[in-house]
């Protein structure tokens, strides 16, 4: 079986292992993210040094990802926009190197071995800090002309709503929805947390219960507005919510309810969670490695 060496950078730090052509993992770890372009090519050499038996290098990061190796937009590790990232790394260890965005990997991880094996058009959305997400297309990355397919974080739902700072309404990430919900209860955004909101809300905290419906109600209104857009075979959820046994339920009674609302919408959104999460990137770079490496094979021949 063939070995592939990947890694996840991180603003915190940089997971990294070997994984099979299988999607097998065989050796993990994580180091903290290292503080500058050099000492991060350093130890990728040093790893690579040590496993000379893989067949190539796959990279996981934040950012716009440019299928030539260069890294636009910016992220909480600045030094690796700008300079070409695949090209720095390829020329250290002499490997095949394929780089590409974090959530675009986590799709293809899904893709591969996950939730979304098997089918062709798909939809992941991420839920952290931010909203991001990838969108599959014929079993491929869609990138779009920009670099940003699956931005869904940046759509604009409702232009009208006064609560929001800005006046604009977007799908919601969790940390969105307790800044929302600090400014509620005039309290610093740092005393809340998303566990610590659902768990005021079984409680009965009347901010936190109409704070978590609305987000559940943004999410379900930007999943409808992707179904009709892209009409994907299955839309998945990452991120930290997607260990609530209740998320998938609670999406789909703020889906129906808009479904009712619209009699010539048909066609109930196929919601799922995904199934793979801290390996997600890690996983998903090895399998665009090995479809880069595939496809460079054959126009050789």
């Amino acid at each position: 079986m063939d070995t592939y060496i990947s890694f996840d950078i991180g603003g915190t730090f940089v997971k990294y292992g070997i994984f099979g052509s299988d999607s097998s993992i065989l050796e993990q770890n994580k180091v903290k993210t290292p503080k500058t372009l050099d000492e991060l090519l350093q130890f990728i050499q040093e790893f690579a040094d040590l496993h000379k038996e893989a067949k190539g290098i796959a990279v996981s990061a934040p950012g716009a990802v440019s299928n030539d190796g260069i890294i636009y937009g910016a992220s909480a590790v600045p030094y690796i926009h700008g300079p070409n990232i695949k090209q720095l790394i390829a020329s250290r260890t002499h490997l095949p190197v394929y780089l590409e965005n974090d959530a675009n990997c986590s799709g293809l991880a899904e893709v591969w071995a996950g939730a979304a094996k098997g089918k062709e058009d798909v939809v992941i959305i991420a839920i952290g800090t931010g909203i991001g997400g990838a969108i599959i297309k014929k079993g491929e990355l869609h990138k779009g002309a920009n670099l940003h397919g699956g931005e869904f974080g940046l759509m604009l739902l409702n232009p009208n709503n006064e609560m929001d700072p800005d006046g604009w309404v977007r799908m919601e990430s969790t940390v969105s929805m307790v800044k929302k919900i600090a400014r509620r209860k005039r309290v610093d955004a740092d005393s809340l947390s998303g566990e610590e909101i659902f768990r005021l809300a079984e409680l009965g905290d009347r901010d936190c219960i109409e704070g978590i419906d609305q987000f559940f109600h943004l999410l379900a209104l930007g999943i409808y507005n992707i179904q009709y857009i892209y009409d994907p075979e299955i839309t998945l959820i990452s991120g930290g919510i997607s260990v609530r046994e209740d998320l998938i339920d609670r999406i789909y009674q703020k889906l129906d309810k808009i479904l009712e609302s619209i009699p010539k919408a048909m066609i109930r959104p196929s919601i799922a969670v995904c199934k793979f999460r801290q390996n997600a990137n890690l996983l998903g770079a090895v399998y665009g490695l090995i479809n880069e490496m595939r496809l460079n094979v054959s126009a050789l021949k």
